[in-house]
């Protein structure tokens, strides 16, 4: 059974640890970037693969700190990611993270992870989280690709158009979401016809 909450982060708000600078902290990285393109990252690294600099190049949210990791560097964080390929500098960030009980994620560990950076489906205001609770990172992958072959770009427009109309209603929150059910019931009834 899954039973994590997700959640919507406002990362560009947060402080983001991400240490490493090889394969696994380029996905991280893109992943991050991808999903809110001003997300605060600091990145330690006692090296960076050119993919990494190539990733982070000219970006003014992601600062590249040429270091092995220190507990120092956990100073000012919200959420950390380790994503070193040294299993015991990775555990050593996530007990270290959990002392000052900060959110950590430990890449391709996930017993070790408060949450995981799962499959991200965006669509304009659209965004659709897709987790397989750590069992199968292949499978979201799978899945988001699907699912943003088959959502057309316009929903954006639709969202804005039902947005335009909950702004005119008048009334409290029940008559609202009465009357926005019965629009998008409306809109459901007329695709299936």
């Amino acid at each position: 059974m899954n039973h994590l909450y997700p959640i919507f982060l406002k990362v560009h708000e947060l402080n983001v640890l991400l240490v490493g600078g090889g394969f696994v902290a380029t996905e991280k990285l893109e992943f991050l970037l991808k999903s809110s393109p001003r997300a605060q990252v600091t990145v330690v690294s006692k090296m960076f693969r050119p993919e990494f600099l190539e990733l982070a190049e000219g970006k003014e949210t992601v600062t590249l700190i040429e270091d092995v990791y220190h507990e120092k560097y956990l100073g000012g964080k919200h959420i950390v990611i380790a994503a070193t390929d040294n299993k015991p500098v990775n555990r050593q960030i996530r007990d270290e993270s959990k002392e000052r009980f900060l959110l950590v994620n430990v890449a391709d560990t996930p017993e070790l992870c408060d949450f995981y950076l799962g499959g991200i489906v965006t669509k304009g205001n659209l965004k659709i989280a897709i987790s397989t609770n750590g069992k199968s990172p292949t499978t979201a992958k799978r899945l988001r690709q699907l699912l943003e072959e088959v959502l057309p770009e316009e929903i954006d427009d639709l969202l804005e158009n039902l947005n335009a109309y909950r702004a005119t209603l008048k009334g409290d929150f029940e008559y609202k979401v009465k009357a926005m059910n019965e629009i998008t019931e409306e809109l459901v009834r007329k695709t299936e016809s």
